[in-house]
Parts: C-alpha cells; structure tokens; sequence
C-alpha cells in the first residue's frame, strides 16, 4: 500500500449527487480495492499510476468545516472512498470530521463498507441528523471475497445491527446489484428488524472494469454471461426495469422504506440541467 499525506484547503466539495448537496472524501483512494469501483476513474484526475486499491492518501485541512454553508444541507460522507477504510484507524480522518460537525444542523448520511463505523457511534448518537449506510450486495462471503477486501457481510450485519439498537438510524445500501447473483429478497429478510431503509442501486459496468467483472463472471458464473451480455454489451435494460417493478411490489406489500437509484445517472443529469450544479 502506498500511503501518503497530503495537503487540502478544506474538506467540503460541491456534490454533483442527486441527493446531497455536499460531499465530503476524506482520503483519495481506497483500499478496499473493490472489484466495480465507478471511483477508480480519479486516477485519471489525480496522477497515479498504482492499480486501485493499492495507495491511499490521507487528507489535511487545517480549516476548519464552515458549519454555516452546510446548514440544513445534505452532506455525503464519501463519495469517491471509504471514510472507515483500515487507514482510518490509525490517522481518525474521519473522526475529526465528525467532531467538527457536532454542533452542524446538516443531514449527514455517511456509507461504508466498514465495521470500523461502531468506533465512533459516542459521536453519531450526537449528531443531530445522522444516517448510517453500509453496503451490502451479498450474503456469499465468498463472494464477498472475490469482490472487496473490506468487513465480511456478517461483521456489516452486525454493525447495522449495533447501531440501530444505539438509536442510529440505519440504510442497508445493496449496491451494486449484481445481475441473477444478488438475492435481495434474502438480505432484506435477514436484516429487516433493524434497517430502518433499503437503496438499491444496479451494477453499472465502464472503462478498465467492465472488462474484468465481465471476465470474473464468464469464469465463475458461467451460466449467466449470455445475460450479461444482453445487459452489459447489448444495453438492453429489460432486466432493471422488471427487477425495479418486482423490488418497488414486494417493498411496499412488505411496509420496507426503500429508495431505487437504478437510474442514477439520469438523476445526475436531471439535478445538473435543473440546478445547473457542476462536478
């Protein structure tokens, strides 16, 4: 792993995300070194050459979060990395931030794959308006295991769990939705009694990793590559469209909160055009 430390004049940037209004990335990079990562395009941006998932750099803001810009704003924690990635351990990155936003009267929703999270759950029971996601697209630690080098699934159900019973209100995010591989009827079974909300967002493949997760599942899932196919070179989308329709029934026969960005990217675009927001 590659570490380094660098310099940044503040943490807060302008969200291009339907539903926030700010993001916020404390590290460039990510070690979870996730398999579909949209985030491994900021290599392009930012200069390095390493494959993802094997550097990390640790942003420094000596300013401090200007809590009257966020007020009553949405904030995103984090976008492009994991903020409870294992780095975050040793240099609490993260958990400085959260200090700063004690006394904030933003909307913090913070999404991880971590169950480093539960460190600081003495500072999230006093964030006025906290949301906790984590990322869930599998009950197969195996599978688990070809795609992530972050928390097994349970060490994730035991987190949401831990934080729910300490009053936090918690999102099972079950992103990406791998196509014929995610049972997600199952995981919302087996964790309904302390979710409070689901999102679902699909899979979308581009650039250096479509050719990859195309690869791993023609080897490892070889029964489904003539869909993948169809979904992923033929573009036909089908498959989202019955899948939303079969999620938004059994959602709301079932009273389960839940959010679809299955078409995330016409949202973006929708938000750019009508808020004229830039990346």
């Amino acid at each position: 792993m590659v570490i380094k430390e660098i310099a940044v004049n503040e943490y807060l940037t302008k969200s291009n995300l339907p539903s926030s209004d700010y993001v916020i990335n404390p590290y460039v990079g990510c070690p979870h070194g996730c398999k579909y990562c949209y985030a491994s395009f900021m290599k392009r941006f930012t200069g390095h050459k390493e494959d993802w998932g094997t550097f990390i750099d640790i942003k420094k803001s000596y300013q401090r979060i200007n809590l009257s810009k966020i007020s009553k704003k949405s904030v995103f924690l984090s976008s492009v990395t994991d903020c409870y990635n294992p780095l975050e351990e040793k240099y609490k990155v993260t958990r400085k931030i959260l200090e700063q936003l004690l006394d904030s009267d933003c909307y913090l929703s913070i999404s991880t794959k971590s169950k480093l999270i539960l460190r600081d759950i003495d500072l999230l029971k006093r964030i006025q308006n906290v949301v906790v996601s984590m990322s869930i697209n599998t009950l197969d630690e195996e599978f688990k295991k070809d795609m992530d080098n972050a928390s097994t699934i349970q060490e994730r159900l035991d987190a949401l769990k831990e934080l729910h019973n300490n009053g936090i209100r918690t999102v099972l995010f079950m992103s990406p939705i791998f196509p014929y591989i995610t049972e997600w009827n199952a995981i919302i079974e087996k964790s309904k009694d302390y979710v409070d909300e689901y999102w679902f967002e699909n899979l979308n493949l581009r650039g250096q990793y479509k050719t990859d997760i195309m690869n791993y599942i023609k080897e490892k899932y070889p029964q489904h590559y003539k869909e993948y196919v169809d979904i992923y070179e033929k573009k036909n989308k089908n498959y989202w469209h019955i899948l939303a329709n079969q999620i938004n029934e059994y959602c709301k026969n079932n009273n389960i909160e839940f959010v679809n960005y299955f078409y995330h990217e016409e949202l973006v675009k929708a938000k750019k055009e009508n808020e004229n927001v830039s990346i």
